[in-house]
């Protein structure tokens, strides 16, 4: 669309082009009225994104005015549903006067809605961090800053490549990413909705120093602990200056910036995250994820630090302890419930403070801030003889305020309006003069009836009335045969053809202040609505770290109800290395699932030299359950280094560092890789980054290749990460030769999960999975039973039973007439693909003779006679 701000254009439209020009590539939303209007392009998006009516009215410049508008009163639904597709929106709003304004009423861009930016709570996902990101890049590596503006965290880190990039990403997921405008960044960052390109000058250091400074009102960065981290000083000044140009207002609530690096937490890269399921699958389904089994905060600031604990494990197991003594008296003292009950009545304080020192809080933010701080006290009288430390750090934390809960008493009524433009926010007796005006606005018609009898008694004239209308206010109306008795007091009005009217200085100062009480209280009541976030904002910073604490103590408190209602037990961190759980349980799997789940153990240990049990082989057939043993005891490990007990009778845990996975297959189609591309991606930063305290599992490694390309592959990464990462790992395979690399002194073992199949006599079988984990390598694969399982018809599967005894006999010929290696004499002959057994006896048991022609049946015959 061409900004045209020619002559020709009506004065309406001029004003439109100039806000337009300063804001091009946002949609801009142009009040008028009742409504907010979009025109031309803006309009034609709009209509689509939002399925409203585009129309055509008038010309401008000599041409039909495409547009499209909302309702003002239900903007918020339509800014909600723009800023989830990734839309930012510039609200230009009325500044002047309709009714005092001499032509064209003036309007102005008042803020720039972003999706990285909303802090209204109808724009908000309220059990989710909404976060804008800063990305620089530079020689160091490169540079994070981010900032949740609802909630008035600011925060920065540096890391050193693209893989550690890529991990931070995933775990922030921020809803805006903000990126200098050059070339040559990964190509994923590309596809994030909410990508925001700048011109590169905004992310200097220096100027973002001089920003920060500035913004702070500091002399040095020294006390936020960023002096030396250029690249995050520039990210974070570029952040700072994009929402100073958005918001076009004071950030109060933005005090300070914190450094979160990833030294003080276990390290989980994107893949480890989106295998493991954490609080989203793949299918975008958020119910069956750990989070949605662990998720019991009663409070939407509770369910946001969860989700930010869950993505970040800490590596510091005196912190985690605290939290496990917490959950531990709490359900020593079986005070939990009562503890969330409280918590009912807190509503999302974290917020709402935020949005006072925006001064976008409404009336009902103030009432739920209200109630929430008169359950302090019981809230502390709840926590005192609880004797876990952290709980105790938390009650004090809490602090005091009472000064705040009695002033929000005594101010509110007891259920404000929505808006306070609407008045009738502060309640009786709290403002003297509010009340006089509104008594004055609410009891005129009594006063009207009173003066009218007073006036009939002293003037003797019955058919007196006191009236009034819009155009000469109030009047005493006399008739025409009357007036000549209107005392001289009276002055004349409004003459009409049978009556005049009358107006006295005691009706005229009623009137002046009756008029004018409605406009003056609501004018009072603005003054008193600042005034009263005036003194909350002077209190903000206890009140903040108040609602820190109780984000915590329901986060605790969840942990607490969730370790009851499930069975979970504390685990014991220790200095010592090494992994022990005992019937480990996969906590998503065990809440879907109706029937009981089979626990299991897992036991890697070393001693002092490093020395010991440290991976395991597991072999098993399809759908015996490798994956979800696998994924258990990673989940179990992560529970534990967030403060929570775990699924598992018992569960001792040495230090870990890294948590990597392998599991599952798919391709990435954006940036050109293959299915088995993706594997050995995500396979080599294993194998680069992992430590003898990393937690590995690895899936059915090399299936996306030739089969002895695979078993290759498969055999040295297992090598390799057993003698030289020295990794805690979980190795499931298909490749029943791996099972030979469990020999004395390797520290392999093999365990497998393994299935019954039974023979009902006629010619059905049926395929039970035990789902228990035990020792030693599994004997059989089962494909073809769990590919009948899924329904392949039965001429597809007797095929592929007569082609895999063909296949394993010759398999075994080629074995039993080539020599061993010497690295394998002495372990048990694993011959091909398959384990042996007797191939006559297999193909013949695949045979159903009622279903076979005579042809057949003299083939089958023959197909036997060459395996004997």
């Amino acid at each position: 669309m061409k900004l045209d701000k020619s002559p020709e254009h009506t004065p309406l439209m001029k004003q439109y082009f100039a806000a337009k020009a300063e804001h091009p590539d946002v949609l801009l939303f142009f009040r008028m009225g009742d409504f907010y209007e979009l025109f031309h392009d803006d309009a034609r998006k709009a209509a689509r994104l939002l399925d409203i009516t585009l129309t055509q009215r008038g010309s401008s410049g000599g041409a039909p005015i495409p547009m499209a508008g909302v309702p003002h009163h239900s903007a918020e639904g339509y800014l909600a549903r723009l800023v989830a597709l990734g839309e930012s929106v510039a609200i230009c709003e009325q500044i002047g006067d309709p009714a005092a304004s001499k032509g064209l009423v003036e309007r102005k861009v008042v803020r720039i809605v972003t999706p990285g930016t909303v802090t209204d709570e109808a724009l908000l996902n309220e059990r989710r961090d909404t976060l804008l990101l800063a990305l620089v890049r530079g020689k160091g590596g490169f540079g994070l800053a981010w900032a949740d503006l609802s909630a008035g965290r600011f925060l920065v880190n540096e890391v050193a490549n693209e893989d550690q990039l890529e991990a931070e990403l995933a775990r922030l997921d921020p809803a805006e990413l903000l990126l200098p405008d050059e070339e040559g960044w990964p190509a994923a960052l590309h596809e994030r909705t909410g990508l925001r390109r700048r011109p590169p000058w905004l992310f200097d250091a220096d100027s973002g120093r001089r920003q920060l400074l500035r913004f702070f009102g500091l002399h040095d960065l020294t006390g936020f602990g960023i002096e030396d981290r250029p690249l995050a000083i520039a990210a974070a000044g570029a952040l700072l200056g994009y929402v100073e140009e958005t918001q076009k207002q004071r950030l109060p609530h933005l005090t300070s910036i914190a450094v979160e690096s990833g030294d003080g937490a276990i390290a989980m890269n994107a893949a480890t995250r989106r295998h493991l399921e954490l609080d989203t699958r793949v299918d975008g389904d958020t119910r069956h994820t750990l989070l949605g089994v662990l998720d019991s905060t009663v409070s939407p600031m509770g369910g946001r630090l969860l989700r930010r604990w869950l993505h970040r494990p800490l590596r510091g197991q005196d912190t985690v302890r605290l939290r496990h003594d917490a959950v531990a008296t709490l359900i020593d003292h079986r005070c939990e419930d009562a503890l969330r009950e409280r918590f009912r009545a807190m509503g999302d304080l974290e917020r709402i403070l935020s949005r006072i020192a925006l001064r976008s809080a409404r009336p009902r933010d103030l009432s739920t801030l209200r109630d929430g701080l008169a359950m302090l006290p019981a809230l502390r009288e709840l926590l005192a003889p609880l004797d876990a430390p952290r709980l105790q750090e938390l009650s004090k934390q809490l602090g005091e305020h009472a000064a705040e809960a009695s002033l929000l008493q005594q101010a509110l009524v007891e259920q404000p309006p929505v808006l306070a433009r609407d008045g009738g926010v502060f309640a009786e007796g709290y403002d003297a003069e509010l009340d006089e005006l509104r008594m004055l606005s609410q009891n005129a018609d009594q006063f009207l009836v009173d003066l009218e009898a007073r006036e009939k008694e002293a003037t003797g004239i019955p058919t007196l009335k006191v009236g009034y209308n819009r155009v000469h206010g109030y009047y005493i109306e006399v008739s025409k045969a009357q007036a000549g008795r209107a005392p001289p007091h009276y002055s004349r009005r409004q003459t009409l053809t049978n009556a005049e009217r009358y107006i006295t200085e005691e009706l005229k100062a009623f009137e002046d202040k009756v008029l004018s009480a409605r406009e003056r209280a609501l004018a009072r009541e603005r003054l008193l609505y600042e005034q009263l976030l005036d003194a909350l904002d002077a209190r903000l910073e206890p009140l903040r770290a108040c609602a820190a604490a109780l984000s915590e103590l329901d986060v605790l408190a969840a942990f607490a109800e969730r370790a009851q209602a499930l069975d979970w037990s504390r685990p014991l961190l220790r200095s010592e290395p090494g992994l022990c759980i005992e019937r480990g349980r996969h906590p998503v799997v065990e809440a879907v699932r109706d029937d009981p789940f089979e626990p299991n153990d897992l036991m890697l240990e070393c001693d002092d030299d490093g020395n010991g049990r440290r991976m395991l082989v597991i072999t098993g057939p399809n759908m015996g359950g490798k994956s979800t043993y696998m994924r258990q005891n990673a989940l179990i490990v992560l529970l534990a280094h967030i403060g929570s007990f775990v699924p598992a009778a018992r569960a001792e845990i040495g230090p870990i560092d890294r948590i990597l996975t392998r599991i599952g297959a798919g391709d990435d189609l954006a940036r050109g890789q293959s299915t088995f591309m993706v594997e050995m991606a995500e396979t080599s930063y294993i194998l680069h980054h992992a430590t003898a305290q990393s937690l590995v599992l690895m899936d059915e490694i090399g299936r996306g290749t030739s089969t002895y390309d695979g078993l290759a592959l498969a055999e040295a990464c297992a090598r390799h990460l057993a003698a030289v990462n020295r990794s805690y790992t979980l190795f499931a395979t298909h490749y029943f030769e791996l099972t030979a690399l469990a020999t004395p002194g390797s520290g392999i073992a093999n365990v497998h999960l393994d299935a019954v199949e039974h023979h009902d006599g006629r010619g059905n079988e049926t395929l039970v999975f035990m789902h228990a984990v035990k020792d030693g390598p599994a004997n059989r694969s089962f494909g073809l039973q769990v590919a009948a399982l899924a329904g392949l018809p039965k001429a597809v599967i007797r095929d592929a039973r007569v082609r895999l005894a063909e296949l394993e006999q010759r398999g075994h010929d080629a074995a039993g007439n080539a020599p061993m290696s010497a690295e394998r004499i002495d372990q048990p002959q694993q011959f091909g693909l398959f384990a042996p057994s007797s191939a006559a006896l297999e193909a013949l048991a695949s045979i159903d003779p009622d279903e076979l022609t005579p042809k057949q049946a003299l083939e089958a015959l023959y197909r036997l006679k060459a395996l004997q």
